[in-house]
């Protein structure tokens, strides 16, 4: 704490020990308010002081567990002083989970001292801390609250708390909850006989598929033939693309007829022979006059 600090605690306790007085000056309603500003200006004073809650806290476990050893009115004695303990803790600091479920313990076990029946208002402030708790961290009471449905007779609320605390992971042992004495009035229940049932059971095993060994290679022959298949329309589309963009591309792309040309070049060569031929016809007979340039009749000889 830093000195600043310090003297602005020690200024708001000047006011808060006045202001007291002025309480035991006053009656009724405005007496109660003035007393409700003190604890709160008192409340101030102490907060942010983790250490303080902490021993406070630890302070009243310690009476929880004496108490626990003694009996009747010793034990009531320690337990009511447990409680102001906790009580102090969750005043210093409101969100102490462990002074809110054991000082709701501590009311049970009180109640029980003093044999008290399930409505007492024993029951009903152990009820109050365990609900805070839950609101400080849910489920975390979820089961002491069941024991209270359970002993009360309140089988619906006992059920859906008993669910609570399995799903949020603050259920006790199986064998604790059997030997539990604030559930015997639902034990014989079907809904709580299928609770336990349930707790016992063990998730079932998830199976395993396996493949048959040649499902890999029909695959990858599959996609083979697939990818081939592709190939080859790619291909054809290319080429039809190619033929209208080229016209002349299509004897590149054509298949060449080997035959067709072998034909083509012997019918080539006896053309050659007979023009040969003709020529040397030609060269034989006897001619007066050449072919007129303007393509005149050639003169008969006479």
């Amino acid at each position: 704490m830093s000195f600043f600090d310090s003297i602005s605690k020690k200024s708001k306790l000047k006011a808060a020990i006045k202001q007291a007085a002025e309480a035991r000056n006053s009656s009724g309603h405005a007496a109660d308010e003035l007393y409700a500003n003190v604890y709160k200006d008192y409340a101030e004073v102490l907060s942010n002081e983790p250490l303080l809650a902490e021993a406070l806290y630890n302070w009243g476990l310690a009476l929880l567990h004496q108490a626990r050893t003694k009996s009747r009115e010793a034990a009531a004695n320690l337990y009511q002083d447990a409680i102001a303990k906790f009580s102090f803790c969750l005043t210093l600091e409101p969100a102490y989970l462990g002074a809110a479920l054991d000082g709701g313990v501590a009311y049970m076990e009180l109640a029980r001292v003093k044999s008290a029946q399930p409505h007492d208002i024993l029951y009903g402030r152990a009820k109050n801390y365990f609900e805070k708790a839950n609101a400080i961290q849910a489920g975390s009471a979820s089961y002491n609250l069941a024991c209270i449905y359970g002993l009360r007779g309140e089988k619906e609320a006992c059920h859906n708390a008993l669910e609570v605390s399995k799903n949020k992971g603050y259920l006790p042992a199986v064998a604790d909850i059997l030997a539990d004495p604030d559930l015997d009035g639902v034990k014989r229940q079907d809904w709580f006989v299928d609770f336990m049932e349930s707790l016992n059971k063990k998730p079932e095993p998830v199976a395993e598929i396996n493949e048959p060994a040649g499902a890999d290679a029909v695959s990858d022959e599959k996609t083979e033939a697939v990818a081939d298949e592709a190939a080859s329309d790619e291909t054809t589309e290319n080429a039809a693309v190619a033929t209208e963009s080229n016209p002349f591309a299509a004897a590149a792309v054509a298949p060449v007829n080997e035959e067709g040309i072998a034909d083509e070049h012997h019918a080539e060569d006896e053309a050659e022979a007979a023009a040969e031929n003709k020529t040397a016809a030609d060269e034989d007979a006897p001619v007066t006059e050449k072919n007129e340039a303007d393509g005149s009749s050639l003169e008969e000889v006479r």
